[in-house]
């Protein structure tokens, strides 16, 4: 398929926040469609971290989510800095949310959470002979607790839904892919 030829006619932030940045387009189409309020949400991305102890229990949080009003059971994750390196971005928030360190940290899986709004992507991490080596020291909108989950008791939360959000989902049957291919 050939990339389609939108042409931007116009553009403005209308939240530009540490939280979130997004702006709104207006945009031709090939057609000649004019789409006004094309919002994109701009962002560096994010990453998700499945982390195995040494006797193989994989590291949660349970944390409450504001956007949802709901808490949730998920693996660790955080959003990269400007510039940041994926990897040191899921070695930092492993640590600032559970405390706990890594012997190793690879790339499994990378994709677009959100292509019809976004350039961002989710890099996904399995990380091995994780230990506790402080306290979390989590952000301030972040409220958790970190929970050991055994491989297939994580299984089952996947299946049965206890693990909801979709990047965690994604995250884990990725790494999963990736641990099972071992």
């Amino acid at each position: 398929m050939e990339k389609p030829a939108w042409r931007l006619r116009a553009s403005r932030y209308v939240v530009d926040s540490p939280y979130m940045r997004l702006r709104v387009d207006e945009v031709e189409l090939p057609n000649g469609t004019i789409v006004p309020n094309y919002y994109v949400r701009e962002s560096d991305g994010f990453v998700t971290v499945l982390a195995l102890t040494p006797d193989e229990q994989v590291v949660l949080v349970r944390q409450y989510r504001y956007g949802s009003d709901s808490i949730h059971l998920e693996l660790p994750a955080g959003m990269l800095a400007e510039g940041e390196d994926p990897r040191d971005c899921a070695v930092r928030e492993l640590a600032e949310e559970t405390g706990y360190g890594v012997e190793r940290c690879e790339l499994v899986a990378q994709y677009f959470p959100e292509p019809v709004r976004s350039r961002a992507r989710a890099y996904v991490f399995a990380a091995w002979g994780a230990r506790k080596a402080g306290e979390p020291n989590p952000d301030p909108t972040e409220h958790l607790e970190v929970e050991l989950a055994t491989l297939p008791q994580l299984r089952a939360m996947l299946a049965g839904g206890t693990i909801d959000a979709g990047s965690s989902i994604a995250g884990a049957y990725l790494a999963l892919e990736k641990l099972r291919a071992l």
